[in-house]
């Protein structure tokens, strides 16, 4: 699965152009990282950058944007109006995709031992990579500020995480840590009222509004402190403005959490407060970025509301999602610019982008990659996509209601295991090229030969563990497949035959290319215990083709009228 991390660290320069840019430029020189965003303050004196990339060029990336701003920042010198302990202040790992928040703090680990240790920057762990329950909040560790760190860090329940108790009067202290991905999101309104926005939002958000009594006074517990009302959304911090650019008001949320209060949702419960106060939500804004998945999440949950399947292909869904919310209102929504994962995925050159045509063109000339693997995986793409057509083709269908949740669950998991397929048409070509590239290196000395060797082993088994995981999917597909040729639409029974048609020569074909290369590798226990689970995996899918083929054939001639 295709793995992206998020990375937004805070540097204590906001004013000096040039610094900044030495800062984010090691960012951007790092393979496997996008720099999506530099936003620098000049009244905070403080940038804050956001980054995207795989796990392990993130944390790349950020050592060394760090580490710059560790020589170029002097925090003896700096001033501003934000809170700060660091030349580098804050630098959290967001999960995006293929990786969990663990994933994450565990990132965090790695980068502040590496910063500790090389850099001599201490470094507290915050949020969700917090080793201390009092640690989480980032508020408690920037405490005291920079100038309070000479006599915190003498304290030994705020020693650093890593790294000595030492002062670094330079650069200062980094906290790093873990987070969710924080959805910055307006909802508009059909009026000009800013007070009508803020009283929704206090409302609505997690802080809630300070209690009143019948009288309308402000209620207060034994020490004055006004008592609040928790609002209505978790996860969520919220106010009203006005903007007079939209000549609307806005209702403004940060959704901290997206996985537990999703951006629909809160639009939902914005809709329902403004209708309270005779007003109408108009339309959304999403600023900044979104992941996927919260567009994803929209998408099926107002797929649903209609009564329709909501295991619908990804453009779709975000389609209806975007639809469905007003996103275009403001300005277009655009989910190749607005969709965080779209931002770093690059289908230029890729097999999977191509036209039927030009991909047949492709296979069928003397390069020997695209070949039978990436077919083969193409075949797995097609049960998969067959199988959720027939599904959403029963779904909802007079006389097979009784079947809505089974159909439902069978094009959910056919649309994503589609697309795991249409990535492996590319890894398997690039892994056959990486065997090619690992051949073409020198074999002159004895040395180069053993180097040559090791690395022509590593690569196939590599190449082998593709179509392995092609002959894994291939099974998972056809009990989707085994599932609409039972309980699918009557009308759709060939089209539930040809799926199993389908998967099984995803299965064969990838076994087929097991096989192949196994004959290339020398590590015999590899062999055997590839070779045993490819075998078992074969005979799982072709036991499961042929009753599914028998099922639909015997029922496809049995409606023959003669």
């Amino acid at each position: 699965m295709f793995k992206l991390v998020e990375c937004v660290p805070n540097f204590s320069e906001g004013r000096d152009r040039a610094v900044i840019d030495e800062i984010t430029a090691e960012i951007s020189a790092t393979a496997d990282v996008k720099l999506l965003d530099v936003d620098p303050g000049a009244d905070t004196n403080r940038t804050v950058v956001t980054f995207i990339g795989t796990p392990d060029a993130c944390v790349e990336a950020a050592f060394k944007a760090i580490k710059k701003a560790g020589e170029l920042i002097d925090m003896t010198k700096h001033k501003g109006a934000h809170g700060r302990m660091g030349a580098t202040d804050v630098c959290p790992f967001v999960p995006v995709a293929g990786v969990t928040m663990e994933d994450c703090a565990e990132l965090a680990k790695r980068l502040g031992k590496r910063v500790a240790e090389e850099l001599k920057i201490p470094v507290y762990l915050y949020e969700e990579a917090a080793q201390k329950p009092e640690r989480q909040n980032l508020a408690n560790c920037r405490k005291g500020e920079y100038e309070g760190l000479p006599e915190k860090l003498k304290d030994p329940e705020w020693a650093p995480d890593f790294g000595e108790p030492v002062f670094n009067a330079k650069s200062g202290l980094t906290t790093i840590g873990a987070r969710e991905f924080l959805i910055a999101y307006n909802v508009n309104l059909n009026t000009r009222d800013a007070k009508k926005a803020k009283d929704i939002a206090m409302t609505i958000r997690e802080a809630g509004r300070a209690k009143r009594d019948d009288d309308g006074e402000i209620v207060r517990d034994d020490d004055g402190k006004a008592i609040k009302e928790q609002g209505r959304l978790t996860f969520c911090k919220g106010t009203g403005w006005y903007i007079d650019e939209y000549a609307m008001a806005q209702i403004s949320m940060n959704l901290t959490n997206y996985k537990v209060t999703p951006h629909h949702i809160a639009v939902e419960v914005c809709r329902e407060e403004a209708q309270k106060r005779g007003l109408v939500v108009t339309g959304t804004e999403l600023v900044g970025l979104i992941p996927k998945a919260a567009m994803l999440m929209a998408g099926k949950y107002y797929l649903e509301k209609q009564g329709k399947c909501p295991g619908q292909p990804e453009k779709e869904l975000i389609r209806v999602a975007a639809q469905s919310l007003g996103m275009s209102e403001v300005a277009p929504f655009n989910p190749k610019e607005k969709i965080i994962e779209y931002q770093f995925a690059d289908d230029a050159g890729s097999l999977r982008a191509m036209t039927l045509c030009d991909f047949a063109d492709e296979l069928s000339t003397d390069s020997p990659a695209p070949g039978g693997g990436s077919v083969a995986a193409l075949a797995g793409s097609m049960c998969a996509s067959l199988a959720a057509m027939v599904a959403n083709l029963t779904h909802g269908k007079k006389g097979y209601e009784d079947k809505n949740d089974e159909m439902a669950e069978v094009a959910l998991a056919g649309q994503p295991m589609k697309d795991e397929f249409l990535q492996l048409i590319d890894t398997d070509a690039k892994a056959f090229d990486n065997v090619m590239a690992k051949m073409r290196m020198k074999k002159k000395t004895p040395e180069e030969k053993a180097a040559r060797n090791a690395a022509v082993q590593e690569a196939t088994k590599e190449a082998t563990l593709v179509p392995l995981s092609v002959l894994k999917k291939s099974l998972d597909a056809l009990k989707l497949a085994k599932v609409v040729a039972e309980k699918g639409n009557v009308n759709s029974l060939s089209d539930a035959g040809v799926s199993a048609m389908m998967g099984y020569a995803a299965a064969e074909g990838a076994y087929m290319n097991v096989v192949i290369n196994l004959a290339g590798i020398e590590d015999k226990e590899f062999v055997e215990r590839t070779k045993a689970e490819a075998d078992e995996l074969l005979a799982s899918c072709k036991e499961l083709s042929d009753s599914i083929r028998k099922e639909v054939m015997d029922r496809l001639i049995a409606n023959i009228k003669v």
